[in-house]
């Protein structure tokens, strides 16, 4: 995405300065803040396509950050944690994070996220790719973005949206969490497993119903609901 608009929320003056370099160098348009409230306000006011956020700030901590704007806007979200802190990343995912970082982390590898998550964004179905997955509970339309289980809208993030139509287009088959890193996140870095329970437990959550994503164990994920 040219002149994609990136805000990085952290309240270290040297990495926001490296990431902006890095970023700016991409050709991206980039926002900065050094507080929770800032970044909120500055979310609000640019509207970008990404957020780099960091889960220690002060002010409000990036996790009620996340929470605010989970209320009134879908964007991507990486959040930055503490390499020792499993808990961060949890919990930020937990409230809506679509993926996380931690410190001390390479310039590039956050570009490379970045770069991962836009290009996804970009390469969203348009009305020529828009298809009905139609099954006996569960229903998903591509184009519209829409999930229905037994009749009722159900609402997804984008990344849980893109998480569930992966499974539902490989209905019968299992999926490794390597695999559904590379189909939906754009990557396969080692160690970031947990990105995929954690939506696929959010997933069953709002579905209602477990049997619709059985887990294989030391395999992966599989959807299973039978065909309309």
């Amino acid at each position: 995405m040219p002149n994609a608009k990136i805000l990085i929320v952290d309240d270290e003056q040297s990495i926001l300065d490296l990431v902006t370099a890095y970023l700016r160098r991409e050709g991206y348009e980039v926002h900065t803040a050094m507080d929770g409230p800032g970044g909120l306000k500055a979310a609000r006011v640019h509207k970008p396509d990404l957020i780099v956020l960091d889960i220690m700030l002060p002010g409000m901590d990036g996790i009620e950050v996340l929470t605010h704007l989970r209320r009134e806007s879908d964007v991507y979200v990486i959040m930055l944690t503490a390499k020792s802190e499993e808990t961060d990343k949890i919990v930020g995912l937990s409230v809506g994070a679509d993926d996380y970082l931690t410190k001390p982390f390479s310039p590039r590898e956050l570009v490379a996220r970045i770069k991962a998550a836009l290009r996804r964004i970009r390469d969203g179905v348009g009305p020529a790719d828009a298809t009905l997955l139609a099954f006996r509970h569960v229903r998903i339309d591509t184009g519209s973005r829409e999930v229905w289980v037994n009749g009722d809208l159900v609402k997804l993030t984008a990344t849980e949206f893109d998480l569930l139509v992966t499974l539902a287009k490989h209905r019968g088959m299992v999926l490794s969490r390597e695999q559904l890193l590379q189909q939906v996140w754009g990557y396969d870095f080692y160690g970031e497993e947990r990105v995929v329970d954690v939506h696929i437990g959010h997933i069953r959550q709002k579905l209602g119903d477990d049997r619709f994503i059985v887990t294989v164990r030391g395999v992966g994920y599989r959807f299973e609901d039978e065909e309309a």
